[in-house]
C-alpha cells in the first residue's frame, strides 16, 4: 500500500526522469554528450551525472580511436565541478568546468603536453564557441563522426 510520502517522492522521481534530455543513465542519474578539442584531434564521448553530483566521462580521438580516456567528477551549482582524466596512452590530467545549466558546461583538461578543451550537453555547433577552435575551422557532424571542417 502507498502512502501520500511515498507516493509523492515516486511522483517526484518521475518528474525527474522526465526532464532528463535525450539520453538518460537511469533514474537518477543523466547522460550527455561530450566534445573535446586537444591538438586539431576532436575527441567524443559521454558524460553521466549523478543526482548527488559525482560522475564519469569516457572519450576516445577522432584520429586514433584506440587512443580513449577514462575519468570521475564531481560538481555543485555553485562552484562548477572538477575532475581527473586516464588516458589510454598512459597520460592523465586534471580538469575543471562550469556548468551552464543542469546539463550543459564547459571546462578545460590540463596535460603535461597541453590543454584540452571540452563541453558537454551540446550539439557540435552549439559547442564550437567554447573549445577555441583554430580561427578557419568549425565542427560539423559527419556521419556519426564530429571533425573539424574549413568554413
Amino acid at each position: 500500500m502507498f502512502t501520500k510520502s511515498v507516493f509523492a517522492a515516486f511522483a517526484a522521481c518521475i518528474g525527474f526522469a522526465g526532464a532528463v534530455p535525450v539520453a538518460s543513465a537511469g533514474l537518477f542519474s543523466a547522460t550527455g554528450e561530450v566534445i573535446a578539442i586537444a591538438a586539431d584531434d576532436v575527441y567524443v564521448g559521454e558524460a553521466e551525472g549523478h543526482l548527488d553530483g559525482t560522475g564519469t566521462v569516457a572519450i576516445r580521438s577522432q584520429k586514433n580511436p584506440a587512443l580513449t580516456c577514462a575519468g570521475e567528477f564531481t560538481s555543485s551549482a555553485e562552484k562548477g565541478g572538477s575532475g581527473r582524466l586516464q588516458c589510454s596512452d598512459n597520460t592523465a590530467a586534471e580538469f575543471h568546468f562550469k556548468r551552464v545549466s543542469v546539463y550543459r558546461g564547459y571546462g578545460v583538461a590540463s596535460f603535461g603536453w597541453g590543454e584540452m578543451k571540452f563541453a558537454y550537453g551540446f550539439k557540435p555547433e552549439e559547442a564550437a564557441p567554447y573549445l577555441n577552435l583554430p580561427q578557419s575551422k568549425t565542427l560539423a557532424r559527419k556521419g556519426t563522426e564530429i571533425a573539424l571542417v574549413d568554413r
